[in-house]
């Protein structure tokens, strides 16, 4: 059997499963018909962290003629994997950093926008700074939240392999 992950590839470097092939949702129309071409084996289950996106790529697979594989999701994703003791390789699950940036925008903005009503207006330049970071990142690909999430202790843990014989590090 191989094992198809969907999931973004900073998602997929965090756990994947040993073996396992990362071609991410977001480029998966490019990536997957070649990646399928050149696999022998006839069934392909298709992995992710819940089972969502993975059906979204069988989806997407209907638009392509691969009839000689056999497609299955793994209902539970990776998350499920880990809980039945199954053997995963890499550092833990992490948000990916992305929603790390989203999550963290978000709030500045509305803390922003509640301390510019209640306590001084000059808490709308939050919002402002906020908004010159995000289009920074978007005109540059360079994005200065990121580089201080990356450093963040939970994104810089120690490397996993975890097994059914050591089930107990995955939780």
């Amino acid at each position: 059997m191989v094992i198809l992950d969907v999931r973004e590839r900073e998602e997929y470097e965090a756990e994947h499963i040993p073996e396992s092939i990362c071609c991410p949702l977001s480029q998966f129309d490019s990536l997957a018909p070649g990646l399928l071409k050149n696999i022998k084996d006839s069934e392909i289950t298709i992995m992710c962290r819940t089972g969502s996106r993975a059906k979204m790529a069988l989806n997407e697979l209907k638009k392509h003629d691969l009839s000689q594989h056999q497609f299955s999701c793994y209902e539970g994703g990776i998350i499920k994997w880990r809980n039945e003791g199954l053997p995963i390789n890499g550092k833990g699950s992490v948000f990916p950093v992305m929603r790390q940036v989203q999550i963290v925008a978000s709030t500045m903005i509305f803390l922003a926008f509640v301390g510019s009503h209640f306590i001084a207006p000059e808490f709308i330049y939050l919002s402002l700074f906020v908004g010159f970071g995000l289009a920074l990142a978007g005109y540059t690909g360079f994005c200065p939240m990121v580089f201080l999430l990356q450093k963040m202790p939970w994104n810089n843990k120690k490397s996993i392999s975890c097994t059914s014989s050591n089930k107990g590090c995955c939780g």
